[in-house]
């Protein structure tokens, strides 16, 4: 794909800004509009649905706009890195809801397209796009969290199929999944060499899911069974015992897509609002700005960090458009925007004082309560997509180059 010059670039802004402003349903224009929560996640359920966010989703993916880099021949639109940005700033911009929020955009369709074969992309990729299909990520066991390579759900050849056995946890919305990437042990004799990656269709006998209650009082993560499954041999992606390498891979496009969900008001920031604004309510104002100084301070800085994040997760997001893929400052992203976040959350609930402690009752809004709940769910980001821990093993392995300590 060759790159556009200025003017070219001009000319495709105009065609995006005139169809997004033609094709954005007018139910969605307001602000204080609701649909249904779970329908920018697509899925079997919403399949012909005349929800809004469902027909808005529809008409984005006919275009390609929902993955817009990916080949035509699976469903994308075949454009360039410079015209996805151009759709990217003009969804902003016209502050358009997000079309469709997917785990197979994120995460598996990238990898489909280094290590799938032809067949498997055709199967798999044109339905992801069009958000017919949702995937969960069967990766963390109950004795393989930090230490993934440990993992022990067994994956046996039967001649004709694969059986699968064992246990997975923590695995995002795998109740509300059609299918499941999956990390299996094909070879006990070895770890890292003895992984598999396959793809579980979750309406397959044999598999169970069990929603997990966090303390913020939300269930988006399960524990979840397989016993006896069996799947297709074409469910194998690579090679066998090659799981490893596209897990790896996969985790990068994990960690970049957690740190692009994070941001002032963003959803995976914790509790949503301004949080200059919200001090301003609750602790006053002196000469039109807070008149707390040290929690002016901190809050200044965490918007700065905030702000120089984003701008970095910009800049990283291009570069990887660019090196067909991300690196490992992925890691360094991760991490910055996991501590971010808690922080911000901690200064939000901070300033509500102790009507930032709310859980239940008259005598809290509704806000107030999202705020404390956001707080305690901001604790599971630097755990989710790698823990701190293991982000800043990488950054010191991978991007310093520091030495082992064990070696």
């Amino acid at each position: 794909m060759a790159d556009f010059g200025a003017t070219e670039l001009d000319a495709f802004r105009t065609e995006v800004r005139a169809w997004l402003e033609t094709n954005y349903p007018a139910a969605l224009r307001d602000a204080a509009a609701t649909t249904d929560p779970e329908a920018v996640w697509g899925g079997r359920a919403f399949e012909g649905s005349d929800d809004p966010q469902s027909v808005w989703m529809r008409r984005v993916a006919e275009k390609g706009w929902t993955t817009p880099t990916w080949p035509a021949a699976y469903g994308g639109a075949g454009l360039t890195a410079q015209q996805a940005r151009v759709i990217d700033q003009e969804l902003a911009a016209g502050r358009y809801r997000p079309p469709l929020l997917s785990f197979g955009i994120w995460m598996l369709g990238p990898v489909l397209l280094e290590y799938a074969n032809e067949e498997q992309k055709k199967e798999h990729m044109p339905r992801i796009v069009r958000g017919e299909i949702r995937w969960c990520q069967g990766y963390s066991e109950p004795g393989a969290g930090s230490d993934l390579a440990s993992l022990a759900t067994k994956c046996e050849d039967k001649g004709d199929h694969w059986q699968i056995d064992g246990q997975k946890v923590w695995t995002s919305y795998a109740d509300k999944a059609d299918w499941c990437f999956c990390l299996v042990r094909t070879d006990a004799t070895k770890k890292h060499e003895g992984i598999s990656f396959v793809l579980i269709d979750m309406k397959s006998p044999g598999v169970e899911t069990r929603p997990i209650k966090l303390i913020s009082g939300e269930s988006p993560f399960c524990e979840t069974f397989f016993t006896g499954v069996k799947i297709p041999k074409r469910n194998l992606i690579g090679k066998i015992n090659g799981g490893w390498e596209i897990a790896k891979r996969l985790l990068q496009y994990e960690r970049q897509n957690i740190s692009a969900g994070f941001g002032e008001g963003g959803t995976a920031g914790g509790a949503s609002g301004d949080l200059s604004v919200v001090a301003k309510d609750y602790l006053g104002v002196k000469d039109g700005r807070l008149a707390d100084l040290d929690l002016r301070r901190r809050i200044t800085l965490n918007k700065m960090n905030f702000q120089a994040l984003r701008q970095t997760i910009g800049r990283t997001a291009a570069e990887s458009r660019a090196a067909n893929g991300p690196s490992a400052a992925t890691s360094i992203i991760k991490y910055a925007a996991a501590e971010f976040a808690k922080e911000r959350s901690e200064l939000m609930v901070e300033a509500m004082g102790g009507q930032g402690l709310g859980w239940s009752g008259d005598g809290f809004s509704e806000t107030e309560r999202l705020a404390v709940r956001g707080w305690l769910r901001t604790k599971a980001n630097s755990i989710e997509g790698g823990t701190s821990e293991v982000n800043l093993n990488v950054v010191a392995k991978r991007v310093l180059g520091l030495p082992d300590p064990k070696s």
